[in-house]
């Protein structure tokens, strides 16, 4: 029996708005392939509650002349969207440490498990207004992922960005962000800025090296000499810092390496003291 058009047409408007509503919702948790295998950590207990922060880790894809991930350990060309590839540079285990360094140091409710964000999934990534991408001098975003990032900092997202070095990996990373904000400029953060002092008081801004550049001779061939920590930013019109840029520095390894003995305790604690300020100030601003 056919059902009167009063009847249908509200089913079908239902359907179309349900179907929708299901098409953009939020991402479930996921997890990837690591550049680094032994970066994998057990999935804490807790892992599938709910909290007020989440860890956004944004992936990319790499650079023709990326340092990493341009070949799979298993053989051929991996896919960015699988992982394996420099997005996943000290992915999970930094984030994993960091967000569990956040609940030590703050009373913020942060979800134990970082949140991989793909800017191609539609509009996921506005269910995360904190971002956080490692080897910056290997991304290479097209102007359909440059656009979406733009509405999404724009719109109030905050991007953290780390461990890239030297002219040329800066060069690199500039090709994408010049994309994204062609018309405005990557500035000094001044010791001024609310974000050097929203939590911790940062006087020294040190450089913090991975693992690899724990000694001079392996930190001076990829940074070079002299090799200066600088901190860099991008400002809205309305004076808020929507991306922090941590260059010369490698705070992914201070959080990664923050519990282990080997690992110098004042880039740990400093890693972690400006992170905390960085998430801080992108939930106040």
């Amino acid at each position: 029996m056919l059902l009167p058009r009063a009847v249908w047409v509200p089913i079908i408007a239902t359907a179309t708005l349900a179907a929708a509503a299901f098409a953009f919702q939020q991402q479930p948790f996921r997890v990837y392939e690591s550049l680094e295998p032994h970066d994998f950590v057990p999935l804490p207990p807790d892992y599938q509650q709910p909290a007020e922060w989440v860890f956004g880790r944004l992936m990319f894809a790499p650079h023709p002349y990326a340092q990493f991930g341009r070949r799979s350990r298993w053989g051929g060309r991996p896919d960015w969207r699988r992982g394996e590839t420099s997005w996943t540079q000290d992915y999970p285990r930094a984030d994993r440490t960091f967000a569990m360094a956040l609940r030590r140091l703050t009373r913020l409710n942060t979800r134990s498990v970082e949140q991989p964000v793909n800017l191609e999934d539609r509009d996921d990534v506005f269910y995360w207004p904190f971002l956080f991408a490692g080897e910056m001098g290997d991304w290479l975003l097209d102007d359909a992922q440059a656009a979406k990032l733009r509405e999404y900092l724009l719109r109030g997202g905050f991007l953290l960005l780390d461990d890239f070095w030297n002219p040329a990996e800066w060069a690199r990373f500039m090709e994408s962000m010049e994309k994204v904000f062609p018309d405005r400029a990557v500035v000094d953060v001044p010791e001024t800025d609310p974000v050097v002092r929203t939590v911790f008081t940062i006087e020294k801004r040190l450089v913090i090296p991975g693992r690899w550049g724990l000694t001079e001779m392996s930190l001076t061939r990829r940074c070079g000499n002299p090799c200066d920590a600088m901190w860099r930013g991008i400002y809205d019109d309305r004076g808020r810092l929507m991306v922090l840029m941590f260059f010369n520095s490698d705070v992914g390894d201070a959080w990664e390496w923050a519990d282990s003995p080997w690992y110098p305790e004042p880039f740990a604690a400093l890693g972690i003291r400006i992170g905390v300020n960085a998430v801080i100030y992108s939930m106040t601003h």
